[in-house]
């Protein structure tokens, strides 16, 4: 790396942010079963406001207001997935953000949180901040202040909050038997980023997914009944389908035809650019899912592996998932369906 001088603020950056992490995006979660080993020894919070906490798995805390509104409080930050230090700030910022749009909310305000290398030009540090303020003046949310500190590995996430009608809330545990499951965004993130860091591929559009927000999604379905919510991100498709189906008491069916995965993504699994998450998911979780056996080892692989800002997992009733997916598009889906609680609490068929 080349030395910049005293008002440079360090040195130059020519070494690709991906180099700088062991992880990346959203595979850099804990693994969920130890997780929820600590969550579950911890005692529950007794303050009767809250009524969405961490024991709910549900994507944001909501904290009752008094006067017909709550508090919905999220928070999320990883290293790069990315090298390019504007777009790493917008895909943080709309990961982050997408916490409050799974809850039905409209994000207002944020924080920044910021893990800096001292190596890095304080330039880095200026376009990761401008690519989340881009992002989340998109949302229609302000980013006030922040926390940074010095670290061997970038990071960057924000904690956002959001007031709303007590009444408009969604959570992850409402899913009815009947209910269609709706997913607006393509699978594959974790495969590509991961084939992407080794230079395998560009992965454009994995990349322009996650820079998308949900916004759009939230606010189609936001005119329809949504029984329960929840975004796809670092437990994968499955382990957030198994949280809802859980906290409903029911069973989620997933039809793998019915799925939409970046194009590249079969493939660059097939040959092996499969990210640590995928591991570590499916140890938390085999006793947790059934498959059909016609279900390709890749497609396991696929459905394991951790997404980062992904889209949301809508359960409808099936005249309001079908005016969904009329208004928004391509590429939402119905991928499957909830059905009575049966000995699986997530089944994938072909």
């Amino acid at each position: 790396m080349k030395e910049m001088g005293k008002d440079g603020g360090g040195y130059m950056a020519d070494v690709r942010l991906t180099e700088l992490v062991r992880s990346s995006g959203c595979n850099a979660k804990l693994p969920p079963g130890d997780l929820h080993d600590v969550l579950g020894s911890l005692p529950l919070a007794s303050d009767p406001r809250l009524f969405g906490g961490y024991e709910k798995s549900d994507d944001a805390c909501v904290y009752d207001l008094g006067d017909g509104r709550v508090l919905i409080e999220t928070v999320d930050f990883f290293p790069p997935m990315v090298d390019d230090p504007f777009t790493f700030g917008e895909i943080a910022a709309a990961n982050a953000l997408s916490d409050i749009y799974a809850m039905g909310g409209s994000p207002d305000v944020a924080l920044s949180l910021m893990c800096f290398p001292s190596c890095l030009d304080l330039s880095v540090m200026r376009s990761i901040m401008l690519g989340a303020m881009e992002k989340a003046k998109e949302a229609g949310c302000v980013i006030a202040g922040g926390h940074t500190i010095s670290d061997r590995e970038p990071k960057f996430g924000l904690s956002v909050t959001a007031i709303e009608n007590k009444d408009s809330v969604w959570t992850n545990s409402g899913a009815m038997e009947g209910d269609c499951l709706v997913l607006t965004k393509r699978l594959g993130v974790g495969v590509m980023m991961t084939a992407h860091k080794g230079g395998e591929t560009e992965a454009t559009d994995a990349i322009e997914s996650m820079r998308i927000l949900n916004k759009r999604a939230r606010d189609i379905a936001r005119g329809l009944t949504v029984h329960a919510a929840t975004d796809v991100t670092g437990f994968s498709l499955l382990g957030h389908a198994y949280e809802m189906a859980d906290g409903s008491d029911a069973t989620a069916c997933i039809s793998l035809s019915s799925l939409s995965f970046f194009p590249e993504a079969p493939e660059l699994a097939r040959f092996g650019f499969l990210p640590e998450g995928r591991y570590t998911n499916e140890d938390y979780l085999c006793d947790k899912v059934m498959f059909a056996p016609q279900v390709e080892k890749v497609y396991k692989d696929l459905l394991f592996s951790p997404e980062t800002s992904g889209g949301l997992l809508l359960a409808m009733p099936e005249k309001d998932a079908a005016l969904f997916i009329d208004e928004f598009g391509e590429p939402a889906r119905v991928i499957g369906h909830i059905e009575r609680k049966s000995g699986s609490r997530v089944i994938v068929s072909c």
